[in-house]
């Protein structure tokens, strides 16, 4: 079982940044990707962002161009660079990780973290 911690989240203002840790506990099998998520309270979690072993990356069009999913495989960590941040990027964000071929929104298997609050406002 790998657990994952999410650190990095803040208060920033509207085109602001905002880099955001994933720290996984064990190794990923090398057929799985890892994902980011971000969830709105009182809405569904939403994927946005992924990142194969590989290193082929994917993203949700509301974060394309502004967005960029990394990962040190030596470390076990998964980052996400945020830039030009907008007031509905506004979410908890939580990582985790699942099997490549399953559809981005129900192929999470590990059990979840508990996130990272990011608030952009001015």
């Amino acid at each position: 079982q790998v657990e994952f911690v999410e650190s990095g989240g803040g208060s920033v203002q509207p085109g602001g940044s905002l880099r955001l840790s994933c720290a996984a506990s064990g190794r990923i099998a090398s057929s799985y990707t890892v994902d980011w998520y971000r969830q709105v309270q009182g809405s569904q979690r939403e994927w946005i962002a992924s990142i194969a072993s590989g290193l082929s990356t994917d993203y949700d069009d509301s974060v394309k161009g502004r967005f960029t999913i990394s990962r040190d495989n030596v470390k076990n960590t998964v980052y996400l660079q945020m830039n030009s941040l907008k007031p509905e990027d506004t979410a908890v964000y939580y990582c985790n990780a699942g099997p490549i071929w399953v559809s981005r929104d129900n192929r999470a298997v590990f059990a979840w973290g508990q996130g990272t609050q990011v608030t952009v406002s001015s």
